[in-house]
């Protein structure tokens, strides 16, 4: 199964910002439905975020709202996650996940506190 690609992850303190990316291969339009989920060390892969009904409606975890932001760009063919005011606890590797597409291999974030 074709798998997406994630990309933008890195090390930051607390308080930080990152910008993760998702590469779509394919018109991003198609794609109806797309996620981000994290799996910290130790823990089960966990939802963060995700873009439903062709990004009409947009859901976010508790741990995530009014800190991580989702956005489709439709010209890049990304999904996008921005994060802000991070805390060492959204440390992790972050993965993306779309209707049709298998799990890419991740991109990892290192929070400091």
């Amino acid at each position: 199964q074709e798998q997406l690609v994630e990309s933008g992850g890195g090390f930051v303190q607390a308080g930080g910002s990152l910008r993760l990316s998702c590469i779509v291969p394919r018109n991003i339009s198609s794609v109806t439905d797309l996620g981000w989920y994290r799996q910290a060390p130790g823990k089960q892969r966990e939802f963060v975020a995700s873009s439903v009904r062709g990004g009409n409606l947009t859901r976010y975890s508790a741990s995530v709202k009014g800190r991580f932001t989702i956005s489709r760009d439709n010209a890049k063919n990304t999904f996008d996650l921005q994060m802000d005011s991070l805390k060492p606890e959204d440390t992790g590797e972050y993965y993306c996940l779309g209707s049709g597409y298998g799990w890419g291999r991740g991109t990892q974030v290192t929070v400091s506190s």
